[in-house]
């Protein structure tokens, strides 16, 4: 029988054990001794990409000039944008077409400051109208009250509180 030096099968045990993270303790509860510095790269940041409105239109003219198939494809990834994006930018320039083509109203601009004014003198005009309203049907009221009392006519139901 052959034995095998000690060394041979601690080592040949060791082969055999997963492979641990090199950072995580060891049973006893302390460090390994060679840990590994910590990697000083700078990761980057991501950041949404912004197009400007010169880059929208050279991108929607270069897929409308597109009539082979795949091409747009190649588009696509050729500036790393996705097509939901190109169909968002086409949707915003038929918005804008149709703003440009809506009939202008001619004259001077009106007044934002000048028509909330109007607006709130109007207002204070009608709360005073439907104040004095107010005031002469209560007068109206209190005389039909005087009236049914001299007259000796009822005035409103009596409510039974006994019930």
């Amino acid at each position: 029988m052959t034995t095998l030096p000690r060394t041979s099968m601690t080592d040949s045990l060791a082969a055999s054990l997963p492979l641990a993270d090199p950072g995580a303790r060891r049973a006893s509860g302390s460090a390994s001794g060679s840990a590994a510095p910590p990697n000083p790269e700078v990761v980057p940041v991501a950041h949404r990409r912004r197009f400007s409105s010169a880059d929208k239109q050279r991108i929607l003219e270069a897929a409308d000039r597109c009539t082979q198939p795949g091409e747009i494809g190649a588009l696509l990834r050729r500036e790393a944008i996705y097509s939901s994006l190109l169909s968002t930018w086409r949707g915003q320039r038929r918005k804008a077409q149709r703003e440009a083509l809506k009939p202008q109203r001619r004259g001077p601009k009106p007044d934002a400051v000048l028509a909330e004014n109007r607006h709130s003198e109007q207002l204070t005009r009608e709360n005073v109208r439907l104040r004095s309203e107010l005031e002469r049907a209560h007068t109206i009221i209190d005389v039909q009250k005087k009236l049914c009392t001299l007259l000796g006519l009822p005035t409103a139901p009596q409510i039974d509180e006994d019930n």
